[in-house]
């Protein structure tokens, strides 16, 4: 394909509250075996790009150790591969990423040193599944100085955590309001945008002389009126996970047939780094019903419409519904637990009681079996 990829991990969300207190939000299990970054980075893989790079920033251990092998989502190559770039201090600066504009600005040699005309940006933390090849086709048709994939969301969805876009008949954007307090449309911006190389070079280089680091108020906000930016929309499954809220429903979402045909079964594949684990076991007295049960698990109760990722463990006559258990958990005897999202590598003593009653519950335990 005639394009790199930037994939932006390095933000944070208050709204995942205790969920992103030891990860980044890119680093958020999905689906029992998957992470959020790693549907980007498959989309990548999948349109062929061969060059992608990922910019982290906030709790990026376990990001970093995830993205340690390029070779699960094939950027293991000799021409181009996976490049993870953290904030470093160099003679021009010692600034961590002030936004992403900034992120892009404190790494342009990556852009400079490229050859290929096109560059693809694509957020982190989305759950969906594109061929950034239709984009780029879209982009050159329209002859736009940008493009922007965008969806339109069901009335009633908290649009207003996003960029909310306008556009005229020839899908050209008119207007752009990022996070607005009132939304004037339904139609947001998914994070993924088309420009052309050495146009985003001239625009990020002017950015910094300005002192400006933001992507979406410094460029596309501030030059929606004097470039050609062009809104692309999608009609199929798109998730962000930034909020608790979200990240329990989308992962709810795939104990649904539809939801897990999709990603797992149609082409193209999602791909992640594989762990050498055990299938799940499910001793007697286990009874699972509509959940997904990761490789690793060893289930003695009762588990209802729940997600368990990978190492779990659950004992006798516990009993889990409308609940995501991530990965390498222990929960004890008789133990109750409903609408939750319990932290990972946690113990939860036997005979516990977790209900979520006003939402999401999130539940964090000090594990005994680590030293902190």
């Amino acid at each position: 394909m005639r394009a790199i990829g930037i994939v932006l991990a390095g933000g944070n969300s208050y709204r995942m509250k205790e969920l992103s207190q030891k990860r980044a939000v890119c680093a958020m299990p999905i689906a029992g075996s998957y992470r959020s970054i790693d549907f980007a980075l498959s989309n990548m893989s999948n349109s062929h790009i061969q060059k992608v790079a990922v910019f982290t920033q906030y709790n990026a251990r376990s990001l970093n150790e995830h993205l340690s092998s390029s070779k699960w989502w094939d950027f293991g190559r000799k021409q181009g591969g996976l490049y993870v770039f953290t904030p470093a201090v160099t003679a021009e600066g010692s600034f961590w990423y002030r936004g992403t504009a900034d992120a892009i600005a404190q790494n342009l040699s990556f852009l400079k040193s490229s050859h290929e005309p096109y560059v693809v940006i694509a957020s982190g933390d989305c759950v969906y599944k594109m061929d950034y090849n239709k984009v780029l086709e879209y982009h050159i048709a329209k002859k736009a100085d940008i493009t922007v994939v965008c969806k339109d969301i069901p009335a009633g969805g908290d649009v207003e955590r996003f960029g909310i876009l306008k556009m005229n008949e020839e899908s050209r954007i008119e207007e752009f309001e990022e996070k607005p307090i009132v939304a004037k449309s339904n139609t947001i911006s998914c994070g993924i945008y088309v420009v052309r190389r050495r146009q985003l070079i001239e625009m990020i280089e002017k950015c910094a002389e300005e002192d400006r680091y933001d992507f979406v108020k410094d460029i596309l906000i501030r030059y929606k009126n004097m470039k050609r930016i062009y809104g692309y929309k999608i009609q199929d499954y798109w998730k962000n996970i930034a909020t608790v809220e979200d990240y329990f429903n989308t992962n709810m979402d795939f104990l649904k047939a539809g939801t897990r045909d999709y990603f797992f079964k149609q082409y193209p594949d999602i791909y992640s780094k594989v762990d050498d684990l055990p299938p799940a076991k499910y001793n007697v007295g286990a009874r699972i019903k509509n959940s997904l049960i990761s490789s690793g698990c060893i289930v003695n109760g009762a588990v209802e419409d729940s997600v368990i990722f990978k190492k779990t463990y659950i004992g006798n006559n516990c009993y889990i519904k409308n609940s995501i258990i991530l990965n390498d958990v222990y929960i004890g005897d008789n133990t109750h637990i409903e609408n939750c999202i319990v932290e990972s590598r946690g113990t939860i003593r036997a005979n516990s009681y977790y209900v979520g009653t006003d939402g999401i519950k999130v539940v964090i335990e000090r594990s005994d079996r680590y030293v902190i």
